[in-house]
This record gives C-alpha cells, sequence and structure tokens, in this order.
C-alpha cells in the first residue's frame, strides 16, 4: 500500500442540494465532528450561499473548502451561440471568486457543455469542438491564475456527456493552457466506467492532476464496492498527488438532482454512514502513524 496520506473531503450533495447559508451551517459542525478534513460546496446558482459567510464558517469548524462547478442546463462552451458562452465564462469566473473568497485551490466539473447533452461527431468535428473548448476555456483560466485557483476539468462517463469521457481527452484539452490554471479533475466513478485501467490513467494524468472525487462503483461509499482502492491510492502516490479524496454522492431526497444522477434506491443505510463509512474505509488504507 501506499506510504502517503490525503485528506479526505465530502461534497455537500451527500446531503442536500442546493447548498445554502443555512445547511451549510448545520452540515460544517456535523462534518467535522466525524473527523473530514475538507468540505465540497457546489455552486449550482450564484447567491445560494455567500462565500464569505461559508468561509467564515468553515474556518469555525477547522475545514478547508473546495468547489464544484455545476454545469445546468444552458451552460454551455462548445457549439453554442456566443451569448450563451459568454455567460457560461462569466459563471465559470463568478464559481473562481467564491473559491478564492473561501481559500478552496481548486473548482473542479465538466466545464465544458451541460451534463447530459450529447451529440455525434466525426473525427474531425471532435477535434474542431476541442479546439474551441480551449479557445473558450483560455479566458477563464487567466482569471483563475490571476486568482490563485485551478480549473479541474472532469471527464464524464458517455451517458452524461460525448465530449470528455477520458483522460486521455481532458490531457488533449488542457494540455495547451497554463498548468497553473487548469488540470483535471478525476470522479472515480466516472473512470470506472470509461478507463480501462484505473491506476493506469492516473499515472498518465500525472502532474495535471488538480482534484480526485471519489465513491463506490455504484455511486456509494467507498470500500462497499469492486474498486481496486489499494492501487488507486498507490498510483496516486507514485504520481505525488497531495491534494484531497473527496467523496461525492447524492442525496434522493431532491428530486432534481436524483434524477440527473440517476439515484433510484437507497446507496447505504443513511447519507451520513454513506460519509462516515466511506471516511473510515479511506483512512483505513492509509498508514496510521501519519494520519
Amino acid at each position: 500500500m501506499a506510504g502517503a496520506t490525503w485528506p479526505v473531503g465530502v461534497n455537500t450533495w451527500v446531503w442536500t442540494s442546493p447548498l445554502t447559508d443555512r445547511s451549510l451551517a448545520e452540515l460544517a459542525p456535523r462534518v467535522a465532528a466525524w473527523g473530514f478534513d475538507v468540505l465540497e460546496l457546489p455552486v449550482e446558482q450564484p447567491g445560494d450561499w455567500d462565500p464569505r459567510r461559508a468561509a467564515q464558517v468553515l474556518a469555525d469548524h477547522g475545514l478547508a473548502a473546495s468547489v464544484s462547478l455545476v454545469m445546468g442546463p444552458g451552460r454551455e462552451l462548445v457549439a453554442a451561440d456566443a451569448a450563451t458562452v459568454r455567460a457560461t465564462q462569466d459563471y465559470l469566473r463568478t464559481v473562481v471568486d467564491a473559491a478564492h473568497t473561501v481559500g478552496a485551490r481548486v473548482i473542479g466539473g465538466p466545464a465544458y457543455a451541460s451534463v447530459g447533452r450529447t451529440w455525434r461527431t466525426t473525427p474531425q468535428e471532435r477535434a474542431a469542438a476541442c479546439a474551441e473548448l480551449v479557445e473558450q476555456l483560455a479566458p477563464v483560466v487567466e482569471h483563475a491564475v490571476s486568482a490563485g485557483v485551478v480549473v479541474g476539468l472532469e471527464p464524464l462517463n458517455r451517458y452524461e456527456t460525448s465530449l470528455i469521457n477520458t483522460v486521455d481527452q481532458a490531457l488533449a484539452v488542457v494540455g495547451p493552457l497554463p498548468a497553473e490554471g487548469i488540470g483535471l479533475m478525476l470522479d472515480v466513478y466516472h473512470m470506472n466506467i470509461e478507463e480501462r485501467d484505473l491506476p493506469e490513467a492516473v499515472e498518465r494524468a500525472g502532474a495535471r492532476i488538480a482534484a480526485v472525487q471519489v465513491c463506490g462503483n455504484d455511486r456509494g461509499a467507498p470500500g462497499h464496492d469492486g474498486i481496486d482502492w489499494p492501487g488507486l491510492l498507490t498510483a496516486l502516490d507514485r504520481v505525488a498527488y497531495r491534494g484531497p479524496l473527496v467523496i461525492e454522492s447524492f442525496t434522493a431526497d431532491n428530486a432534481t438532482i436524483a434524477t440527473a444522477a440517476s439515484i433510484w434506491r437507497p446507496l447505504a443505510a443513511s447519507q451520513d454512514a454513506l460519509a462516515t463509512e466511506g471516511l473510515a474505509y479511506l483512512r483505513g488504507l492509509m498508514p496510521v502513524a501519519q494520519v
């Protein structure tokens, strides 16, 4: 097993959507008491929660922050009209600013097209779409660099996007852009569908890994599934990734998010159990003396 340790985080989507100031104030002390290091805050709509207030809440409970961007309907950087692209860039810059305020190093998500949007392309059309994506991401990345934040471009599985499904496809997009402003967010759920060998994919991503989200192959707790977690963490150790491992799953209590994430049944005895069992499993893989 790897000799490294990583901070462990959890996304507030495990319990609620959208995140609000009130729900954050309720969740933060519980998450901290369980022993998490990081709380991940999704920005579904700017204004859902106040970044300055969130920064204080997290500080009060000794939690670091990560931030996830949300590509809902109408948020597009490719194959869209100019007004839609500009609005999406403005949204992404707002998320960068929120991350800067709460002290998050990375914003992560599929910063290219709305989740669920798929379309067929020829190889030439795909290459053109990726070139367009590089062009449209460039001003967002420039803003991120000025704020000391990194955009984590997240490959999604084939059922949620037709544009960026794999590490290699994501690397082709981030490659021409400055490493200090953009890298990859690796989500083990999507990787388990699209990558033939997870540790190998991690090693190909290497130094461009900006963030890592984890959950079981059924979207449940890490460890209650068939993923080779020791092998995955060993690969992350080899590439010297030392950022957080953030558990991302979803509540079935919100119809919109449950439908979007295809959560049709309980994934654990409770949402609290999903988080705490995942935390215990991940910590159990790390060297006790260093935790």
